[in-house]
């Protein structure tokens, strides 16, 4: 019975899906915890690293405040005015006024910042909003004894008496910073820059770890920084936090087990500014306790997969699994363009018995198709490059022709004889050469001279009112390229450049490498208008050879040039557009980069 295909995979799903089953039930609880742990571990981390970037940019608002107040000449202004006893108690007033007015325009600027002030030993305290005082209690507070004995800059969520009297009964946390002396024990004065704990508080709440799991924010010394009175609740979580606080390790994820056998989880990062610690702790069974529920529901679940897993395997088994790998076969033999060897991999046609075997009778007549097809169009695309090449270079000579035949008319008609047989001579070369030429590819001194009689033209035309520079840096000989590329870009030159002023300067570079030929033509004309560079360059991309073709008589020379390299080279065609509306003389550069092809035109 195990020579059936159908029964030998009948018997391997059954095996698998048993053996697979019990190792589900076996390892799924101990999966799934590992699971919940990873989600902590990258979950709530991440989310911790969002308030961590949330609390540096909080921190580091408040020390640009800072910053802000202690480089200030208002606060040094001020402090020489209560150090000076030659000034009088009206100018020291006057001078507390604008000082108090300073910081409340420094707090506008920082949307988390609730107020700043100034404290002095002699007993003046100067805040934002025009609040100026005296008294020396602050002295005996333990935020101030903290900042003078410890130097410890932050103050951790409290009250504040200034911030009472404002009807600001909330915690604040703090930053406090000597003002003119970096020694907080000689220092005549001491900046206090408040934010409301609510500002840190809010957001942290945000991050949740279960359904009873808090987030704490520690300071350097690992107590609270904000109004969580609830982190004394967690004893033995607070000696794991001592501990990892010495530990090297920047975060993690701890199991705390407790004196009555729970066991809770604690997630710590510790934050780079000023070696704060975010630390949260969450029960183990707040985490598993739906875990339980859903073990149970996967377990019946996972009995009746089985069953229909069985039967579906009984069904797919009925002799596909040649044929379809035979087919498999063939389809990657396609998709490598190997039609030959795709025909040979699949079973010769015979009676049509099965979905699988006209499956297979279709893809093989596909292939057949589908190679027919590609060698037709292949040999249609050739033909149609070449007709659509000849359709762009038929363009040039009518264009220049016609523009040729305006100058001579009007040389005839202002009776200039001699310039009108120079004239006739440069377009008699010119036009010798193009009707002589029946190759698209030109050699590169043949083009030069090509473009020189052209210049002789336009000499005529515009005598000192048109400066045009030929700089040419390599050999020439043996360089070919496409014909009639310089030409049309000096024409659009010449004919933008007298778009906006009297003179026209055409500069025309022409550099021979190894490996390509670098044709640069610049103008000092208007430039090129807003957005026509990146449709020129979205045209050329895209092959859109008909959109050159319907161009009017004036719009032909630039895209003819670059439709044509592009036909003609294809990818190893690179071409740079440069334009200047603000500069004077500073019109657009075209530079042309060609590869070097020897030997005759492809089209």
């Amino acid at each position: 019975m195990f020579y059936s295909l159908k029964n030998r995979l009948i018997a391997f799903f059954v095996v698998l899906l048993v053996f697979s089953f019990g190792t589900m039930s076996l390892l799924l609880f101990r999966e799934s915890r590992a699971t919940i742990r990873s989600y902590i571990e990258t979950s709530a981390l991440e989310k911790m690293d969002e308030y961590g970037s949330f609390v540096s940019t909080a921190a580091l608002q408040m020390y640009d405040l800072a910053s802000l107040v202690y480089n200030s000449e208002e606060t040094k202004n001020w402090d020489h005015v209560q150090l000076d006893p030659a000034i009088s108690s009206g100018e020291k007033m006057l001078a507390n006024i604008q000082m108090s007015k300073f910081l409340t325009h420094a707090v506008n600027s920082y949307s988390g910042v609730s107020s700043v002030s100034l404290y002095r030993k002699d007993g003046l305290i100067v805040s934002d909003n025009n609040d100026i005082s005296t008294g020396w209690s602050y002295q005996q507070s333990p935020w101030y004894n903290d900042f003078v004995t410890r130097d410890n800059h932050w103050v951790s969520a409290h009250t504040d008496d200034l911030e009472i009297k404002r009807s600001r009964p909330y915690p604040f946390l703090s930053l406090l910073l000597p003002v003119n002396d970096f020694e907080p024990t000689r220092a005549q004065t001491v900046m206090k820059i408040n934010v409301g704990a609510d500002f840190f508080l809010e957001p942290l709440n945000r991050i949740h770890l279960g359904e009873k799991g808090t987030i704490f924010l520690l300071d350097q010394e690992g107590s609270p920084i904000l109004s969580q009175e609830q982190y004394a609740t967690h004893a033995e979580a607070v000696k794991e936090v001592d501990r990892v606080r010495q530990s090297s390790s920047r975060q993690g994820v701890v199991n705390i087990r407790g004196g009555s056998g729970d066991t809770d989880i604690m997630v710590y990062k510790k934050l780079k500014p000023n070696n704060w610690m975010l630390v949260g702790f969450v029960p183990e069974t707040d985490l598993y306790a739906k875990l339980y529920k859903l073990r149970s529901t996967i377990i019946v679940f996972a009995s009746f997969l089985l069953v229909a897993a069985i039967l579906l395997a009984t069904w797919l088994s009925y002799g596909i699994t040649k044929p379809l790998s035979r087919l498999t076969s063939a389809m990657r033999y396609v998709q490598k363009g190997e039609f030959s060897i795709a025909e040979k991999s699949i079973a010769a046609e015979g009676v049509v018995q099965s979905e699988v075997a006209f499956v297979t009778s279709s893809f093989r007549t596909m292939v057949q198709q589908l190679r027919h097809h590609i060698q037709t169009e292949f040999e249609q695309k050739l033909l149609r490059q070449q007709a659509e090449y000849k359709a762009l270079l038929m363009q040039i000579n009518p264009h220049f022709l016609f523009n040729t035949l305006e100058l001579l008319s009007s040389l005839s008609m202002q009776q200039r004889t001699d310039d009108s047989v120079k004239v006739i001579e440069s377009l008699g070369k010119m036009m010798r050469f193009s009707l002589n030429s029946n190759e698209d590819l030109v050699s590169l001194r043949e083009e030069l001279a090509y473009l020189k009689h052209y210049l002789a033209i336009l000499d005529i035309r515009f005598r000192e009112r048109l400066h045009i520079s030929i700089d040419t840096q390599g050999p020439p000989e043996g360089r070919q390229i496409v014909k009639f590329i310089l030409q049309p870009l000096v024409e659009n030159a010449v004919k933008y450049s007298f778009a906006m002023q009297e003179t026209a300067k055409v500069r025309i570079a022409v550099t021979v490498e190894p490996e390509r030929i670098v044709l640069s033509v610049a103008d000092n004309g208007p430039g090129l208008p807003a957005g026509l560079m990146e449709h020129l360059y979205e045209e050329t991309a895209h092959s859109r050879l008909n959109d050159v073709l319907s161009r009017g008589a004036g719009q032909i020379g630039l895209r003819n040039v670059l439709a044509r390299c592009a036909l003609y080279y294809g990818q190893g065609f690179v071409y740079t557009i440069r334009t200047s509306r603000e500069e004077a003389d500073h019109g657009t550069e075209i530079e042309l980069s060609l590869p070097i092809k020897e030997g005759t035109a492809r089209v």
